[in-house]
C-alpha cells in the first residue's frame, strides 16, 4: 500500500482591517459629541461653582470690615447698643469661638467611637444578619431626623435627669451628638467596606487574631477615609442652631466649663446678632456708635465660623497623611 498524501495546508485567511477604521464622518461625529459633553460637564461644573462662589464672596465681603484681632479677643460683656467699648472694638466673639470648638469636641468624643464601634460591627462581625439590617435602617432613620428633634430630645432627657431648666454645653454635645452618629457610621462602614479582603486573609494566614487584625490593619488602612467622614459629619453639625438655642443656651460672657451654665456657639451668636437687625444709638451718643454693628457683627462670625470649618478640614486632612499606610513604589 502507498503511503497517505499529506493534505495540503491552506493559507490563513488576509483580514482586511481597513475595513474596520472609522469613516471620516463618523470620526467627525465623534468630536462633535466629544465637543459637546465637555462643554456640558463644564457648564454643570460652573453652575455647581456659582453658589459656593457667591456665598464665599458675600461672606468676605461683609465679614472682612469687622474681622479684627479686637473682634475675636474679646465676648459680649459690657456692650450697649451700638457705642464702642472700651477697649475700642465693638464686642467680639471669643465665647462663641470657645463654646463652638468644646461643644463640637464633646459631640465627636461621643459620636466618634459610636460610629466607628457600629460600623466595624456590621462589616466585620454582622454579615447581614437581622440584628444588622436592624441596626441599618435605625441609622437610616436617624440621618434624616431634623435637627430641632435632636434638641428636643437631649433637652428631655437632661430635664429628666437633673431637673427642669438644665442647660449646658454638654447637653448641646449630646444633641449634636445625635445628628452625627448617622454620618460617622455610613462613611466609616464604606470606608471598610473598601479594604481588600486579601488583607484580613493574609493576617489571619499568620496568626493574628481577628481583634488585632481589625485595629492594626482594617482600621489603619481605611483610617483617612474615617477621618474624612468625621470631618463631613463635624461641617455637617458645626452650623447648627436650633438645637443648641435649647440646649446650650445664649450668654454674653465666656465659660470654659462645658459641664455647667449656658455656652454660646457661633451659629447661636449669628442667629443673634442678625436677629437685632440695627443698635440703638441715642442722641448723647458719641460719633462712634454704629446702629448697623449687629449686622456686621453677624457676617464677621459667619466669616469666622467658614475659616474654623477650614481650618478643621485642613487638620483633619493632615491627621490623615500622617497615619495613612505607606506603600512603596
Amino acid at each position: 500500500m502507498s503511503a497517505a498524501q499529506p493534505h495540503p495546508v491552506k493559507p490563513a485567511p488576509v483580514i482586511d482591517f481597513d475595513k474596520f477604521k472609522p469613516t471620516r464622518s463618523a470620526l467627525a461625529a465623534r468630536k462633535r459629541k466629544d465637543l459637546f459633553m465637555r462643554v456640558l460637564i463644564s457648564a454643570a461644573f460652573l453652575v455647581a461653582l456659582a453658589p459656593l462662589a457667591s456665598v464665599l464672596w458675600i461672606a468676605i465681603a461683609n465679614g472682612i470690615k469687622r474681622l479684627n484681632f479686637n473682634f475675636l479677643s474679646y465676648n459680649m460683656t459690657g456692650v450697649i447698643g451700638g457705642n464702642p467699648t472700651p477697649s475700642g472694638g465693638y464686642g467680639g466673639i471669643l465665647h462663641a469661638i470657645i463654646g463652638t470648638l468644646e461643644v463640637t469636641g464633646g459631640a465627636m468624643v461621643i459620636s466618634v467611637p459610636i460610629g466607628i464601634l457600629c460600623a466595624v460591627y456590621l462589616i466585620e462581625y454582622a454579615h447581614d444578619g437581622g440584628l444588622s439590617k436592624a441596626i441599618g435602617l435605625l441609622v437610616d432613620v436617624m440621618s434624616g431626623i431634623p435637627s430641632i428633634v435632636a434638641g428636643l430630645f437631649a433637652y428631655s432627657m437632661f430635664t429628666i435627669a437633673f431637673g427642669p431648666g438644665t442647660i449646658n454645653g454638654f447637653e448641646g454635645s449630646v444633641a449634636l451628638s445625635l445628628l452625627m452618629i448617622p454620618t460617622v457610621v455610613k462613611s466609616s462602614e464604606e470606608m471598610l467596606k473598601v479594604v481588600p479582603a486579601d488583607l484580613r486573609e493574609a493576617s489571619y494566614a499568620l496568626g493574628v487574631t481577628k481583634q488585632r487584625t481589625i485595629t492594626k490593619i482594617v482600621l489603619r488602612t481605611a483610617l483617612p477615609g474615617i477621618v474624612s467622614g468625621v470631618i463631613l459629619a463635624v461641617a455637617r453639625v458645626i452650623g447648627e442652631t436650633a438645637p443648641l438655642l435649647m440646649t446650650a443656651g445664649f450668654i454674653s460672657s465666656t465659660n470654659f466649663n462645658l459641664f455647667s451654665g449656658q455656652m454660646t456657639t457661633l451659629p447661636v451668636y449669628v442667629y443673634q446678632e442678625y436677629s437685632k437687625v440695627s443698635a440703638n444709638c441715642p442722641a448723647s451718643a458719641g460719633p462712634g456708635c454704629v446702629t448697623s454693628i449687629p449686622v456686621e457683627r453677624a457676617w464677621a462670625a459667619a466669616l469666622t465660623l467658614i475659616l474654623v470649618v477650614l481650618v478643621l478640614n485642613l487638620v483633619g486632612r493632615l491627621i490623615a497623611k500622617i497615619f495613612a499606610v505607606q506603600t512603596e513604589r
